[in-house]
């Protein structure tokens, strides 16, 4: 077990909490942020793309000229793809891009980018972060005494005071510790935990 240093919100430390190495401080191996991060950015691509064959595309029904003796090359239909305004050959169709990584390399990539956030001193976890009220203000002069620019707090997912008083401070992102991922924990320069999200990602993640 390793042992943090926990701050109140204004930076100041008022205690340290023991959590498990494995989490927290294990192996960096930035082979499972590809591979998580690439499962991510796939499965949120919607996939919608989509063209006009030759049997969606209105008119064509008539044979333009009839097949011999006009001097012409023979045609079927004015919606073949050779056509100006006919449908196009082999375009691109509506899709699932999503795929699943094994649970093993979701969780062993979650604990690396964690422990990297660790490593490079960018990992805080503070006592508590219960707004009595949404105020992004307070919010605001909360995130500036932490010190980092672009930060992703991890809480409760009840905790919608946070939640309403993060939403509109530029560069800052809050995740319920269930929904913690690899893609947004590596876009942000670093990561506030509370003990009680810090407690269940060892959790959930050991």
């Amino acid at each position: 077990m390793a042992k943090f240093d926990v701050y109140d919100l204004t930076r100041k430390k008022v205690s340290e909490v023991e959590l498990s190495d494995a989490v927290f401080a294990g192996e960096v191996n930035e082979h499972l942020f590809y591979e998580a991060v690439k499962a991510k950015l796939a499965s949120d691509r919607s996939g919608t793309h989509a063209v006009k064959n030759r049997s969606l595309v209105s008119g064509g029904g008539k044979k333009p000229w009839k097949q011999k003796h006009t001097g012409r090359a023979r045609q079927g239909s004015t919606r073949a793809s050779h056509w100006v305004g006919g449908g196009k050959a082999m375009g691109p169709k509506p899709r699932d891009y999503s795929y699943d990584v094994p649970k093993k390399v979701r969780k062993a990539a979650l604990r690396a980018a964690i422990a990297l956030r660790n490593r490079d001193q960018k990992l805080l976890i503070v006592d508590k972060w219960t707004p009595p009220a949404p105020k992004t203000k307070t919010a605001a002069t909360v995130v500036e005494a932490l010190g980092f620019r672009k930060l992703l707090v991890v809480e409760d997912g009840k905790n919608v005071n946070l939640a309403k008083s993060l939403r509109n401070i530029d560069g800052v992102d809050f995740l319920a510790a269930e929904g913690l991922n690899v893609y947004d924990i590596l876009a942000h320069d670093a990561l506030v935990l509370t003990v009680d999200s810090a407690k269940k990602l060892e959790g959930a993640l050991s």
